[in-house]
């Protein structure tokens, strides 16, 4: 059997992280299957949705790599069109054929009229259920004369009274009893058809052999099997992934931070990154490895290595997750990705080969490329230096001043603008062996004296990334700190 999958956004909003995720494991599941990635726009809901909307979802889902086969841009004939606005006859043809076999019925019942069947089943406490006239094939001949001088009735399916076992293969075996559903819409009294309708009529025919979604859908079932049946098509197999929860167990929902991958976009989140942590949520590796890229996936990724339980969305893990990623990336990728930040100014004006060593250096201490550069200022070109107490103790010592002294002298020495890593290794050797600086006060005492830090990156790596001028300032305040402390 040939997968075809799909994934099928309704455009009335940004791309949720919960639909980003389902697009990401039905895009996996026909990469490992060689199979078809299927994009389907689901736009009945006239109101809301926004041709806008439709091509910023396709826009966030190519920044995450995620590639349909076959969409409206790249329409398969045999299946087109692949919006479901573009779809209305096909809709009317099945809902036509279902009204013969009397599977459906035409229903002229008014909202008040709905209304007061909802109000005497709430005051009898039983569900609501349909119990108009129309139900009633003996009232087919008039509903059928009605629709012929031009009214406009809705369309309703006849729901089986029994009950269904769906085999899920997240889920297990999920039965819906009988008498669960009655009667439901499945085209509006305007024409336009309902989710649970076209739906199955798109899968159905655009030959759908798996469906993979979320949870939240599980209720929405029933009625798509009932419809399956009567239109006697073949049902695909589903998957129904966990629900994505907040830290308070909550559905996620914006309370929790940002939900829409748009967002993440402008925040400097990685694209391989946020797909990485997604398929985390409700899909665990074969070899428990918490970090790799979709690629590592194409020839692993199952149906089988979902949990059922609901997927905890932590924004800490995501960040980890992020800079893991950005520790792996090759330098000039990321020297690519700072040119264009105004906030990196300063580190794009230096030349290629200090930029390469600097990120070589600070993408070890970022989970995000906008953090290089503010590490940069923190690390190389800060100039104030924090009184800490810890640091305060170093310059205490009776050998750190003289480190100081020394190092100053040195300095004014240079004439280049960074100082040389084997400059530092003979400032180092003169300490040791002049000064008779052995240890954690030769090496604490060095560090604190050019970088006005008690601990960070290995001084040979970070001094010659280093500006003269800002290691003399830091010196030049060090000397004035402790004359001021022993006056």
């Amino acid at each position: 059997m040939s997968v075809r999958v799909r994934f099928a956004p309704s455009p009335t909003g940004y791309l949720h992280i919960g639909g980003a995720r389902t697009a990401l494991y039905n895009y996996l599941y026909a990469k490992a299957l060689g199979g078809t990635f299927i994009l389907r726009i689901e736009d009945t809901d006239i109101e809301r949705s926004n041709a806008e909307y439709e091509k910023l979802q396709i826009d966030d889902l190519k920044w995450l790599g995620i590639t349909h086969d076959e969409g409206p841009d790249k329409p398969n004939p045999k299946y087109a069109p692949y919006r479901q606005s573009e779809r209305s006859a096909i809709y009317q043809k099945y809902a036509d054929q279902l009204i013969e076999k009397d599977l459906a019925y035409y229903d002229f019942c008014t909202e008040e009229e709905l209304e007061v069947m909802k109000a005497r089943a709430e005051a009898e406490g039983r569900d609501p259920v349909y119990e108009g006239k129309w139900k009633d094939p003996a009232n087919k001949v008039e509903a059928l004369e009605r629709v012929k001088a031009g009214e406009k009735p809705a369309i309703r399916f006849r729901a089986p009274k029994k009950s269904y076992t769906l085999k899920d293969k997240v889920k297990g075996d999920v039965t819906y009893p009988a008498n669960m559903v009655g009667d439901f819409v499945i085209v509006r009294s305007n024409g336009l058809p309902v989710y649970n309708y076209c739906c199955v009529i798109d899968d159905m025919l655009m030959e759908i052999s798996h469906v993979i979604r979320g949870e939240d859908h599980l209720n929405n079932t029933v009625r798509q099997l009932m419809i399956y049946e009567a239109l006697n098509a073949k049902l695909p197999e589903f998957a129904h992934v966990s629900l994505l929860i907040g830290s308070d167990r909550q559905k996620l929902s914006k309370r929790h931070g940002a939900t829409s991958v748009n967002l993440y976009r402008n925040e400097n989140y990685l694209p391989e990154a946020m797909c990485n942590y997604l398929t985390l949520l409700g899909w665990s590796h074969p070899s428990e490895t918490d970090i790799f890229s979709k690629s590592d996936l194409f020839s692993i990724f199952s149906l089988e290595r979902f949990s059922g339980h609901a997927a905890m969305y932590d924004l800490e893990k995501l960040k980890w997750v992020n800079g893991q990623h950005l520790k792996k990336m090759e330098n000039e990728d990321i020297i690519k990705m700072l040119s264009g930040m105004p906030e990196a100014t300063g580190f794009n004006q230096q030349d290629p080969a200090w930029k390469n060593t600097a990120v070589t250096l600070l993408k070890q201490y970022a989970d995000f490329v906008s953090d290089i550069p503010k590490k940069a200022e923190e690390m190389i070109f800060g100039e104030h230096i924090e009184m800490k107490n810890e640091l305060m103790e170093i310059l205490g010592w009776e050998t750190t001043p003289k480190i100081i002294d020394y190092l100053h002298g040195e300095m004014n020495k240079i004439t280049t603008p960074f100082v040389t890593e084997a400059e530092l290794t003979s400032w180092m050797d003169f300490a040791k062996k002049d000064l008779a600086i052995k240890g954690k006060p030769l090496f604490q005492g060095i560090r604190a004296a050019l970088t006005g830090q008690e601990h960070g990156p290995d001084l040979k790596l970070l001094i010659p990334l280093t500006p003269v001028s800002i290691i003399k300032k830091r010196l030049s305040l060090l000397s004035k700190t402790k004359q001021e402390k022993d006056g």
